[in-house]
């Protein structure tokens, strides 16, 4: 009986504690995604923490000018958000912080019919 009722109270305990927050770990991560085309594209992000829930992310896909991103990013909850300005124009990815640290999203740019995708995955 007493073992019953311990466990009914852990499990009770388990649905009214708080979840935990998710983080988001600066550093580097490597990056997967597809263009609004479908097609895939590579390369990396640095993230740097600029407060608890603020950041600072830098995309390098490719070679060239067109091929750096720079933006801001804020993490509530579970969803991590950056605004961005690739090749003069504004774009803003939501991502999905999995509890492995993974970050799974979809991308878009102002003005630009569809959107894509983006993983990152820390290094």
């Amino acid at each position: 009986m007493k073992r019953t009722v311990l466990a009914a109270v852990l499990l009770g305990a388990a649905f009214i504690a708080p979840a935990q927050a998710q983080t988001v770990k600066a550093g580097a991560y490597t990056v997967e995604g597809t263009n609004l085309d479908g097609s895939a594209y590579d390369g990396t992000a640095t993230i740097k923490l600029t407060s608890e829930t603020t950041c600072a992310i830098v995309w390098k896909t490719g070679s060239g000018k067109k091929a750096t991103s720079n933006g801001i990013c804020m993490l509530y909850e579970n969803a991590f958000a950056a605004g961005y300005v690739l090749d003069g124009e504004v774009g803003l990815v939501v991502y999905e912080v999995r509890d492995d640290g993974v970050l799974e999203g979809a991308w878009m740019i102002s003005g630009q019919d569809g959107s894509g995708t983006e993983t990152l995955t820390p290094r």
